[in-house]
C-alpha cells in the first residue's frame, strides 16, 4: 500500500535550518510530482513547494521562495525540503503529498521555530 513517511522535524531557533525527508513506498515514485504542504494551528493547510516527477521543475509558495528548497532522489524514493532562515511563522506540521487516483498524505512532522 502507499506510504509516505516524513521525518526531520524538530525545534529550531529563528534563523536556523532543518531538512525534512519523505520516504515513499507502494507506488512508482519516479512517475509522480510530489508536494510539501504545511498546517499551522488554527489555519488552513497550505502548499509549501512542489517538484515534478523528474525533479526538473519546482514551484514554491511566495513566502517560502529563496528560503526553502525542494528536491528528490528517485533512486531512494525520497523527497526533501531544505528549510533555511526559519521564522516563527514557519511553525507548523509539514506534510508530504502526491496526487494519484486519490490524494495521498503522510502523517506529518512537526516543525517549531522559537527562541
Amino acid at each position: 500500500q502507499v506510504q509516505l513517511v516524513e521525518s526531520g522535524g524538530g525545534l529550531v531557533q529563528p534563523g536556523g535550518s532543518l531538512r525534512l525527508s519523505c520516504a515513499a513506498s507502494g507506488f512508482m515514485f519516479k512517475l509522480y510530482a510530489m508536494n510539501w504542504y504545511r498546517q499551522a494551528p488554527g489555519k488552513e493547510r497550505e502548499l509549501v513547494a512542489g517538484i515534478s516527477s523528474s525533479g526538473g521543475s519546482t514551484n514554491y509558495a511566495g513566502s517560502m521562495k529563496g528560503r526553502f528548497t525542494i528536491s528528490r532522489d528517485n533512486a531512494k524514493n525520497t523527497v526533501y525540503l531544505q528549510m533555511n532562515s526559519l521564522k516563527p511563522e514557519d511553525t507548523a506540521v509539514y506534510y508530504c503529498n502526491f496526487r494519484g487516483v486519490v490524494e495521498y498524505w503522510g502523517q506529518g512532522t512537526q516543525v517549531t521555530v522559537t527562541s
